[in-house]
């Protein structure tokens, strides 16, 4: 196909990054990591993020609040902290990384060496970012379901259950894996149009003796 080229496919990659780390950051941030809602009060609903608790009510709206201490918060969201830290910032050094190996980029030019080895640098950055996003969103997602499973807890007792922060969380580790994929896909995509064109086969030349017969006149 005429469009699928290297330098599209690179451009791909960094847009499909780019969404990718954008929904990331505000997975992060979002205070919709679990929901809970009370039978005795239908009119209160609870969400928990990484950061902040938030009630939402009809009369008032919705009121958020910081945790008061970072060692008081379950072991899931303390590693889920750290884990969205490295992916945010493994993901944008991945689009920082990946902008001088760009085709048409004027960095590197004449260096098809360095180019290929930053672009395989990013995909590698990329495949970190993606996979530390879904492993923290995971995380949550199994405690939570755990717990609300859990048969040991009062039936009247409200429970947490999953949030929609889960789902972008998914959604946006899965274009950070998807997106450093496509840049292993350009490199080799780059590999394959800088190999010399193969020479045509030339048919073999055989070279024949000729025999002369002697002829001796008596």
């Amino acid at each position: 196909m005429v469009f699928l080229t290297t330098k599209m496919m690179q451009r791909t990659a960094s847009f499909v990054t780019l969404g990718g780390l954008v929904t990331s950051l505000v997975t992060t941030f979002l205070p919709l990591w679990k929901t809970m809602n009370s039978e005795l009060n239908e009119m209160e609903n609870w969400f928990s993020g990484l950061w902040h608790t938030c009630l939402y009510t009809e009369e008032v709206g919705i009121q958020c609040k910081a945790y008061d201490s970072i060692l008081s918060l379950p072991m899931d969201l303390q590693i889920s902290r750290v884990l969205m830290f490295v992916s945010v910032s493994t993901g944008a050094l991945a689009l920082l990384v990946a902008f001088p190996g760009l085709d048409g980029i004027e960095l590197f030019m004449g260096q098809p060496g360095v180019k290929r080895g930053v672009l395989i640098l990013a995909g590698v950055l990329a495949w970190v970012s993606g996979l530390t996003t879904l492993a923290p969103v995971s995380i949550v997602a199994y405690t939570t379901v755990v717990d609300f499973w859990n048969a040991g807890f009062p039936d009247v007792m409200p429970r947490w259950e999953i949030g929609e922060a889960m789902f972008s969380g998914w959604f946006g580790g899965l274009a950070l894996v998807i997106g450093g994929t496509l840049f292993f896909i350009a490199v080799c995509m780059g590999d394959f149009e800088q190999r010399p064109p193969s020479e045509p086969n030339t048919p073999q030349v055989t070279h024949r003796t000729t025999q002369y017969m002697r002829t001796e006149v008596v």
